[in-house]
């Protein structure tokens, strides 16, 4: 076994309400590492950094779940251990190298060792979130999955606040994109920073694409969301933007 007895959970769930349409996710939540793994071999500087988690993602979705009354279902460990965005089968599943920073205890890996990573960390967030889409299929779901970006990436500055990402199913994300677009100051990517992908996006794919269900992946930049009144401020920016965009696709 990996997970020890006193490790966490691989995922923590916070309940809406009953009839509440959304669910939220965040595959990138937390830089927690099973304490089997020690540290993969970092220092705790590189632990803070993006490549560890979505710095700022946790706050945010648990504002935007208390505003929309959303489900909310956060991964519960870094994606250096196991990335639960990444079908298993991609090399980029357990990275050996992120960014410019290689990750000792990600080499040379036994099968076994993935297998056990895969098995305690991915399947069960997967799991949870089917179940959760599956006793929902009486009623009408919306799933949004959060995200958030460096400021700076290979000392190239972003100028986008958010983006928001999509494949082929835009009928949320195009309003969505819309709306915020048209909200003062702000300069919105669509599939910027990162392009939606069937190699890149496994959640869309698994839990929102294969259902046909309503859905948009909202990237938000990490220092807007730092601190808790920047979080609290896209929450509420999210929420509005959602809410609109429901009712005009409604409208059509």
């Amino acid at each position: 076994m990996l997970l020890a007895p006193d490790d966490p959970a691989p995922f923590e769930v916070v309940e809406a309400t009953a009839g509440s349409r959304y669910v939220i996710t965040c595959d990138h939540a937390s830089r927690r590492i099973p304490r089997a793994l020690g540290s993969l071999g970092l220092p705790e500087h590189e632990l803070e950094r993006h490549i560890a988690w979505d710095i700022g993602v946790a706050e945010l979705g648990r504002e935007l779940a208390r505003l929309l009354d959303a489900t909310l279902i956060l991964q519960g460990y870094s994606r250096l251990v196991i990335d639960c965005n990444r079908a298993l089968d991609r090399p980029d599943s357990i990275a050996t190298k992120s960014e410019d920073t290689t990750i000792p205890g990600n080499l040379d890996l036994a099968p076994a060792e993935a297998r056990a990573r895969a098995a305690e960390i991915f399947e069960p967030y997967h799991a949870r979130i089917r179940r959760e889409l599956d006793e929902r299929k009486a009623r009408a779901t919306t799933l949004v999955l959060l995200h958030s970006f460096t400021p700076v990436y290979r000392a190239v500055a972003r100028a986008w606040h958010a983006g928001v990402l999509h494949l082929a199913d835009t009928r949320l994300s195009s309003p969505v994109l819309h709306a915020l677009r048209a909200e003062p100051g702000l300069v919105v990517g669509d599939n910027e920073p990162y392009a939606a992908s069937e190699l890149t996006d496994y959640a869309i794919v698994e839990h929102a694409t294969k259902r046909g269900l309503l859905h948009v992946e909202l990237e938000v930049r990490q220092d807007l969301i730092l601190h808790a009144k920047g979080a609290s401020e896209w929450a509420e920016r999210l929420a509005r933007v959602l809410r609109a965009a429901e009712a005009e696709i409604g409208a059509r």
